[in-house]
């Protein structure tokens, strides 16, 4: 079973970069009507290139890809739920709390669909996106989009887009240096595909993949905190507590785990030497701290906007406001 792996290429400061109004050439946008994709092309316009300059591409281009990946289009009706899922649960979410202006600073320039998933053999995982200097984000497998399934949407889209634009603001205003520390022994860059996500868990990070590296992490983190229910949030947080240790290997030299509740060392002191939920509360601290000061963003409340419209979502008001245009407005 592939693992999933957010990936970001290129380290650029959005604040080192004079984009201007917009990057687009100037060319002539009037949008033809009698075009299949009418409705979608205007919907994306209003709502995206207009407001936020960004160009949302569902029309996938070779030169926009890695040509080491086999990859397929995303088809039009998936690129319709994406498109006003990805506007009623990210970018209105921050519309809502910092206004417009700030996802046009600092948001992507370009989002681009991609239909099937991205999979790397060597080493078992699978590209969910990928986030280019700040400018661009990929996003795969939406042909495989379940729109109505709000856990599926976060596992495979959501909760990529805040750990991409995790990554694009700390490029912008670096976080504490303090976060750094909290788990520097524990960071596995080459093998944190093998990790269990409970073990991964007790020791302080959200995700397996949180435990590759200091930045993957606080991304994570982010992102998690961001998009996981109460109920997701407290499972994570028993793991974090349950002090995993390792009691030997199995047949293909993988570390296996025990996690006894009491577990405790010759001194008395947690078995695995780190008090996880500790360690969650501190990064998840500094998070929010640095959201505050550094972007006059309540973290707390981005978390509560994001978990209010998770659960109140109406899939065929969000796509009328596709397929009414041109059309008559039905309503109920």
């Amino acid at each position: 079973m592939a693992i999933a792996a957010i990936a970001s290429v290129g380290a650029v400061s959005c604040s080192d970069d004079e984009l201007g109004e917009t990057i687009f050439p100037d060319v002539d946008d009037t949008l033809d009507p009698n075009s299949y994709t009418f409705q979608l092309d205007s919907f994306l316009k209003a709502n995206y290139l207009e407001p936020y300059n960004l160009d949302f591409k569902y029309r996938m281009e070779d030169v926009g890809t890695d040509m080491n990946y086999n990859l397929v289009p995303a088809r039009y009706d998936a690129s319709v739920d994406l498109a006003v899922l990805t506007k009623y649960l990210w970018f209105e979410v921050y519309d809502t709390e910092v206004g417009t202006e700030f996802l046009r600073a600092y948001g992507p320039r370009i989002i681009h669909l991609i239909g099937s998933p991205a999979f790397n053999a060597v080493s078992g995982t699978m590209i969910l996106g990928l986030a280019e200097g700040g400018i661009k984000v990929s996003l795969y497998r939406v042909n495989y989009i379940e729109p109505d399934n709000a856990d599926q949407l976060n596992e495979f889209y959501l909760h990529t887009m805040h750990h991409e634009f995790a990554h694009i603001l700390h490029q912008t205003k670096v976080y504490p240096t303090e976060f750094q520390l909290l788990s520097k022994d524990r960071y596995d860059p080459l093998n944190w595909q093998d990790r269990d996500e409970r073990v991964c868990n007790s020791f302080g990070c959200v995700t397996s993949y949180g435990s590759s590296e200091e930045r993957e992490d606080f991304a994570e983190i982010v992102a998690t905190f961001i998009t996981a229910t109460d109920e997701e949030w407290d499972d994570i947080m028993y793991y974090a507590g349950r002090n995993y240790v390792e009691v030997g290997e199995d047949n293909s030299g993988n570390a296996i785990y025990d996690d006894p509740e009491d577990a405790q060392d010759d001194e008395g002191g947690l078995a695995d030497g780190v008090d996880g939920v500790a360690i969650l509360n501190q990064k998840i601290q500094i998070a929010r701290t640095w959201f505050r000061d550094a972007w006059d963003i309540d973290l707390d409340s981005l978390r509560a906007e994001v978990q209010y419209r998770q659960s109140h979502i109406n899939l065929d008001s969000l796509r009328n406001e596709v397929y009414s245009i041109g059309n008559p407005v039905v309503t109920e």
